[in-house]
């Protein structure tokens, strides 16, 4: 059986991420995940969603506003990332964070239980650390 909760690091495929950005640590992992999500112009898979809202959740980190399930062995790869272009970075992940939101079988899933409302305040809290000014 598979971990499921409505933190973006509460499921497998959250957690297969994370560990794919441990063994990289760059910025390019993150893209990979963020930009299908950010420009998805069809429906998202649960594993695409759920990579992206992990990469989104390192970007919030990296801008100083890890989430309250954030892996703590996951916060010194962040804070050594080489970021190209900030801004880019960060729309990138706030697209992907509201394509997930909008459009997607994770989306689905959470329609489908009774933890939807939980689910989607958890990426409200990721939309409002994206947006706000990096801890310097």
């Amino acid at each position: 059986m598979g971990a499921w909760g409505h933190f973006n690091f509460d499921n497998d495929d959250a957690v297969d991420f994370a560990g794919e950005f441990m063994d990289t640590g760059s910025e390019v992992t993150l893209l990979e995940a963020l930009v299908p999500a950010a420009e998805a112009d069809e429906y998202l898979e649960v594993d695409a969603a759920a990579a992206a809202l992990v990469a989104a959740e390192i970007v919030a980190a990296w801008r100083g506003h890890p989430g309250s399930d954030f892996l703590p062995g996951l916060l010194p790869k962040v804070q050594h990332l080489d970021v190209s272009d900030e801004d880019e970075l960060t729309d990138l992940a706030l697209r992907a964070v509201e394509s997930v939101l909008k459009e997607s079988e994770m989306q689905e899933q959470w329609a489908e239980g009774s933890e939807l409302a939980a689910w989607e305040a958890a990426q409200q809290d990721l939309l409002g650390r994206l947006k706000a000014e990096p801890v310097e």
